[in-house]
């Protein structure tokens, strides 16, 4: 298996992991949307809360120049160490959700 093939399975197991949890509340589904092409994984939360709509985007993930971006990361503890755990390479893994001038500081790669 090659490295991007890798890293598609590796997002892709953390991401159904969390989609797996079941919500305490209302009747909300989890989802995984990946589109491989373009290398782009979301976990999206979607349906009603009582009468409240709810629906958006957990987690962002892109695979960029053979780095994975996380663009956004609503999970409390965050997925980035369980993709580290699963065998990424901190220098492979950009918080994009950081400024630039941040990202040097985090202990992953800046670009």
């Amino acid at each position: 298996m090659d490295r991007l093939d890798e890293y598609r399975q590796i997002i892709r197991t953390v991401l159904d992991r969390y989609a797996s949890i079941p919500n305490s509340y209302g009747q909300v589904k989890n989802s995984v949307i990946v589109d491989s092409e373009q290398n782009n994984f979301l976990l999206m939360h979607e349906g009603w809360q009582g009468p409240q709509r709810i629906h958006g985007c957990v987690v962002h993930v892109e695979i960029i120049d053979g780095k994975i971006w996380i663009q956004h990361d609503g999970i409390e503890t965050g997925i980035t160490p369980e993709l580290v755990e699963l065998g990424v390479p901190k220098d492979k893994i950009v918080l994009g959700f950081h400024p630039y001038h941040v990202r040097q500081h985090t202990g992953y790669a800046i670009a």
